[in-house]
């Protein structure tokens, strides 16, 4: 059991909820895109607690490799989302010329 995997995990879990509970509401959705590469590089930190020696630092991992890749694409499903809302709609008028008989 490595001692210090677990200090820097739970060290992780105490800054992470204390940065996002400071973000306000409205800023949230923007920031998405931001949290992206974070939780990026928490993935890769997850897959090296998985491959260091020891059944807890392992199960962390995995827990952090799960909770990450969620997290990512949640992220990209609301970015997408947010986006779509500011695209430009497009309506098509059918333009025709009246029939007259003569």
């Amino acid at each position: 059991m490595d001692i210090n995997l677990i200090t820097i995990f739970i060290l992780a879990v105490f800054v992470g909820n204390e940065i996002i509970n400071k973000v306000p509401p409205t800023l949230h959705t923007p920031l998405m895109s931001g949290s992206n590469a974070i939780s990026g590089i928490a993935i890769v930190g997850a897959l090296l607690a998985i491959s260091t020696d020891g059944a807890i630092s392992t199960y962390l991992g995995l827990a952090a490799l799960i909770c990450a890749t969620i997290n990512v694409v949640g992220g990209f499903l609301v970015t997408d989302r947010m986006l779509k809302m500011f695209k430009k709609k497009w309506i098509y008028f059918i333009s025709y010329q009246p029939f007259v008989l003569s």
